[in-house]
């Protein structure tokens, strides 16, 4: 597997297109994740298989997409040891603001990695589906 940090510009594509689809309710999980006190950094593993990181939130046939969209968090991420104990610092610290950014942990085939992208604005449109 290689886990290059560099994203290409059309596979970035592939994963923006899908994720403008699905982001309010994206945003909405993260909100409710955080105000319940669950975990305060919410992470969405992005697949176009099925994996077992998280609970699927939607899948690529629900969102008329690609990708299928789980719903995690740090807290997972070290028990399954995806993310080891001393370097939970330095996640927390790069962890980009929530209410403006989706933590996706992309799972494909030719990459692996986080990736923090913007929401939309409120007034774009997104989440037909939903």
């Amino acid at each position: 597997m290689n886990n290059d940090p560099e994203l290409s510009g059309k596979y970035l594509g592939t994963i923006t297109k899908d994720f403008v689809k699905v982001s309010n309710t994206l945003k909405e999980a993260s909100y409710q994740l955080r105000k319940r006190q669950i975990s305060d950094y919410p992470i969405f593993p992005v697949c176009k298989i099925d994996q077992p990181i998280g609970q699927l939130l939607m899948s690529k046939m629900q969102a008329k997409g690609d990708w299928n969209v789980y719903f995690s968090m740090l807290e997972e991420f070290q028990q399954r040891k995806l993310i080891d104990d001393d370097k939970e610092e330095g996640f927390k610290q790069t962890f980009k603001d929530p209410e403006e950014f989706c933590c996706l942990f992309v799972v494909d085939a030719h990459f692996t990695n986080f990736v923090y992208i913007p929401y939309p604005d409120d007034d774009e449109e997104n989440d037909e589906l939903i």
